[in-house]
């Protein structure tokens, strides 16, 4: 089989571009035949052969006139059909599979794979894995400011330009609001022939629509084992890993950990809120950590907290802590919940609520025989590996085919 995986990004950027390595590498492996389309870019590490890709757009910098034509390029690439049709014609595909493609790419490239196929007489199904919720959020979080909103699952997109959700800006809105309208009307995700949703809850958001309803699945993200037979000997230290920013709830688990000085706190990653902790004395910011460093980390903790307030879908972090041998304290939010078996590998607090959250982190901490027997089920737990994930996602192509 040959497999087009589609992504704005080719290069090391965060969590789609991690799934589409990882996952591709593994289908590879099993004999089929995988290429790459996105933006170019000097850190790209996959590619095609036919070396077409569009060109690479930074919306924090260059020139005035780039910067006019933005808002044009964001909602309709004519570069990107000329682009990928070179890779249609190349590679002659029979899965594209979608990733994040939106604004850079945009949802143009849909309408050439359907018309290369139609002219070709081929057959090309079209799998998305939604990594966020923009088939049905301009904002792509379901969320305005600091707060989560649905306005716009209604199917009416004017609340985004209304609420200021991208960004606090009314320029930003709009043009999201026109990019979500435009291919509303043109009903081009009506070509999309199954929407991989890595969790339950992004599932139930994108069924609201009902064209959707009929094509989406719920499949958890894969995650590297760490093949343990006894956690590793814990340290005393309580760790949050991952961004520093108000959606994942770090001010609100600085603010807690300030009220809990004879705790001992690890914060591991980078972020706009990396200030605002850095004078509370029982919190050691280790920066940002990847590969045996953060494995050494995870596993030495007590247990990890996952203080998100935003819709998350299916975070790495509290599936590689469980994986790792620590039990997660976990926010009660979004697509948390399904990876957590509450009072046997972890437990739940209230999203947002710090008296709630103070009091999960001291109830646990100060019982040692329940973090040692959480971390013991944790050696149980049992998520997709990257080929278990990948037969999966194989068997959605030949339902599709």
């Amino acid at each position: 089989m040959k497999i087009l995986m589609i992504n704005k990004f080719l290069h090391p950027n965060g969590g789609s571009e991690t799934y589409i390595f990882k996952l591709g590498e593994h289908l590879e492996s099993l004999g089929h035949k995988v290429e790459y389309f996105g933006m170019e870019h000097e850190g790209r590490i996959v590619g095609n052969s036919a070396n077409a890709y569009t060109s690479d757009m930074d919306f924090h910098g260059g020139s005035k006139l780039s910067k006019l034509t933005y808002p044009i390029k964001t909602i309709y690439s004519r570069e990107a059909r000329k682009q990928i049709r070179k890779v249609l014609d190349d590679f002659k595909p029979d899965v594209c599979h979608l990733n994040n493609f939106n604004y850079q790419l945009t949802p143009s490239i849909i309408l050439e794979i359907v018309k290369w196929r139609k002219q070709e007489n081929k057959k090309c199904s079209i799998v998305y894995t939604a990594h966020d919720y923009q088939l049905v959020c301009p904002n792509h979080m379901c969320r305005n400011g600091n707060d989560n909103c649905e306005k716009c699952l209604s199917g009416s997109f004017i609340n985004c330009t209304k609420g200021r959700c991208i960004h606090g800006s009314l320029a930003k809105s709009v043009i999201g609001t026109a990019e979500a309208g435009f291919w509303k009307s043109k009903g081009v995700y009506k070509y999309i022939d199954k929407i991989v949703c890595c969790s339950h809850f992004m599932k139930s958001k994108l069924d609201t629509n009902p064209l959707f309803k009929e094509k989406t699945v719920a499949l958890h993200n894969f995650v590297d084992r760490m093949e343990l037979k006894q956690p590793i000997e814990k340290e005393d230290y309580v760790l949050y890993f991952g961004r520093y920013s108000d959606e994942k709830g770090v001010s609100t688990l600085a603010q807690v950990c300030k009220s809990l000085p004879q705790i001992k706190f690890v914060f591991a990653g980078t972020g706009p809120l990396e200030e605002s902790f850095s004078g509370v004395k029982n919190i050691e910011n280790v920066g940002f950590k990847s590969g045996d460093e953060l494995k050494a980390l995870i596993s030495k903790a007590l247990f990890s907290i996952c203080p998100s307030q935003c819709y998350e879908n299916c975070p790495f972090s509290v599936m590689e802590s469980q994986m790792y041998g620590t039990p997660v304290l976990g926010a009660d939010i979004g697509g948390v919940p399904e990876l957590i078996k509450e009072g046997i590998t972890g437990e739940l607090f209230e999203s947002g609520n710090k008296q709630d959250l103070k009091e999960k982190i001291e109830s646990l901490y100060y019982d040692k025989e329940r973090i040692d027997s959480y971390s013991k089920n944790c050696l149980e737990v049992s998520f997709d590996s990257a080929e278990q994930y990948g037969a999966k996602i194989v068997a959605i192509y030949e339902g599709c085919c």
